[in-house]
This record gives structure tokens, C-alpha cells and sequence, in this order.
């Protein structure tokens, strides 16, 4: 069997692995099987079996993706899709050692999640003619994903059942497969309770079962789908730069923490396993503290001092 044609066996037994155990969103896995059909066909110019793959051949791949002037987060992304790639060889006993241990990954500058004022997020939030069926569904969206702070791949999840109304809760599968429960303010509530009593019903086919959100044939709506609305309604409320339905989701951290909300509360409610993943948002929450202290003083009639010696 052929180098292509064994990594393509490999691959396609990884990415059912991705959805089946670990749960993960077809945009997710798609996103997988884009970052490694690149080594795919690196391993057919070298002529290379997937498990001959050692560190210098990862080097060699490494600077191709170099030469090709990849962004270094591009970059590594690539290396941790293989990465775990490798570490899926090992766990099925392709391979007796996980032969990328040890490669070094591109530096990156540190970025600072996008984060929607308060105005931009209402200017958002209330973009969605909810005269018809589909913009009660999409107001309903896009005030659950800031209330709650919901991943994309959560919210299509989402069950009728999964609603508890009078608890403010919202019961969602998070990332590998991990159940959690997200809490929903008055404003989002009052949103899914007009679509699910005035719009859904308009939506529902026969095969539509106990799903939330449904498109107009009735079907459940994809991941795909809610980022474009999200992106629509952002060029419609004339918000400047990209914005996706994870901005809602770091709008929603940082405005909780702009708010006096503690990290920890903040990490559980955006469902991270490490609170050292949340800690990203004090820098955005920082900035914020410092323009309101420097906006006060200066309202006080507090002059800029000037530099001294010592």
C-alpha cells in the first residue's frame, strides 16, 4: 500500500476518533483534516510511510510551512493537529513512541481576544427583524451566545429539553463530550421563549425532533450557519473587523470580569478545564480598569504629572 494511501487510511480513522470519542464539531474536524491533508501530501513528495516520519522529517516539513510564509499561529496549528495525529498512532499501536515529543513550536505574539463595547453588543444583539420566524430565531442566538457565553458547537446542540426556565439554566455538551450547565439572564430567556412560542413553530418539519434551532427545512441549524448569521448581523449593525459568535463568547468573559465577577466563576461558566486559559481575559479586563481610572482623574481635574528625576 502506497504512502497516500495508507496516511489516508490513518487520517480518516482519526477524524472518526475526533467525532465519535473526543465529540468534537464537524467544522472542528473538517478543520483537522484540512491542517494534515498538507502533511498528507508532504509524506507523497518524500515518499514516506506515515509511522517513518521522524523528528528531522518533521523539521523538514516545518520549514516548507516557513518557506510558504504561513503565519506562525497557522504553523502551529498544522504541528499540533499533528501532534495529535502522532499521538493517536501511538494510542492505536501504529507506533511504539510519539515521534514529535521534543519539536519546538513558532513563537506567537500574544493576541487579546476581540471584545464588543457595551453599545456594539446591543447594536448586535438587536440587529434581527424579529417580525419574522427567522429573526426570532437568530435574536434568540445571538442573546444566548453573549448571556451565556456558549460556544457555537454548544448552542446547536441544544434540545428543547435542555431548558430549564425556571432555574435559568441551559444544559450543554461541551468540549470532549463533557456535559455542563450555562446559565441564561431574563433578556435571552425572554428571547427563546418568544421564538420557541411564535417562531420555531413556523420552522418545524415532521423529522425536526427536539432541536432548538432549526433552519427553514425544518432540519437542525450547523455551526456553519450560525457564523454567518452572526457575521451578517454584525455588517448590518455596522460593527468594523470580523466578529464571530466566539467574540460574543469573549465579550461575555470580559464584560463578567468588567463587572467584578471573579476568574473562577468566569472559567467555570465558560466551562475551561484550566483556569489558566481564562486568565487571558484579566488583560482585556486590565485595560478596561486602567482607561476608567485614568477617565476619572481626569474628570476630577487631575493635571498629567509631569516626569521628575530622582
Amino acid at each position: 500500500m502506497g504512502g497516500q494511501d495508507r496516511f489516508s487510511e490513518l487520517l480518516r480513522a482519526f477524524l472518526i476518533s475526533l467525532e465519535v470519542e473526543k465529540g468534537y464539531s464537524p467544522h472542528t474536524v473538517d478543520a483537522y483534516r484540512s491542517d494534515l491533508e498538507a502533511f498528507g501530501a508532504f509524506l507523497r513528495g518524500q515518499g514516506l510511510e506515515p509511522e517513518q516520519i521522524d523528528r528531522a522529517a518533521a523539521r523538514s516539513f516545518l520549514r516548507r510551512l516557513q518557506d510558504a510564509h504561513l503565519a506562525p499561529a497557522s504553523i502551529a496549528r498544522k504541528l499540533a493537529a499533528l501532534r495529535s495525529f502522532y499521538a493517536f498512532l501511538v494510542r492505536e499501536g501504529h507506533l511504539e513512541s510519539h515521534p514529535l515529543r521534543g519539536l519546538g513550536t513558532p513563537k506567537q505574539p500574544r493576541r487579546l481576544p476581540r471584545c464588543l463595547s457595551i453599545d456594539e453588543t446591543v447594536a448586535l444583539l438587536t440587529a434581527p427583524d424579529v417580525r419574522t420566524p427567522q429573526g426570532l430565531r437568530d435574536r434568540a442566538i445571538l442573546e444566548l451566545l453573549y448571556a451565556s457565553g456558549l460556544r457555537v458547537g454548544e448552542l446547536v446542540r441544544i434540545d428543547l429539553d435542555d431548558i430549564d426556565w425556571g432555574r435559568h439554566e441551559v444544559r450543554v455538551l461541551g468540549k470532549g463530550g463533557r456535559m455542563r450547565i450555562a446559565l441564561a439572564g431574563i433578556p435571552a430567556l425572554r428571547a427563546l421563549r418568544a421564538y420557541v412560542r411564535f417562531g420555531r413553530p413556523q420552522l418545524v418539519r415532521p423529522h425536526s425532533g427536539r432541536a432548538l434551532f432549526l433552519n427553514r427545512f425544518g432540519e437542525r441549524l450547523t455551526d456553519r450557519s450560525v457564523r454567518a448569521l452572526v457575521a451578517g448581523y454584525a455588517r448590518q449593525a455596522g460593527l468594523d473587523g470580523q466578529v464571530t459568535p466566539h467574540t460574543l463568547r469573549h465579550t461575555f468573559a470580559t464584560h463578567l470580569l468588567e463587572g467584578g465577577a471573579d476568574l473562577r466563576i468566569v472559567q467555570e461558566l465558560l466551562g475551561h478545564a484550566r483556569l489558566t486559559t481564562t486568565e487571558r481575559y484579566t488583560h482585556v479586563s486590565l485595560r478596561h480598569l486602567r482607561e476608567v481610572y485614568r477617565r476619572i482623574f481626569r474628570l476630577a481635574g487631575e493635571a498629567e504629572p509631569e516626569a521628575e528625576s530622582v
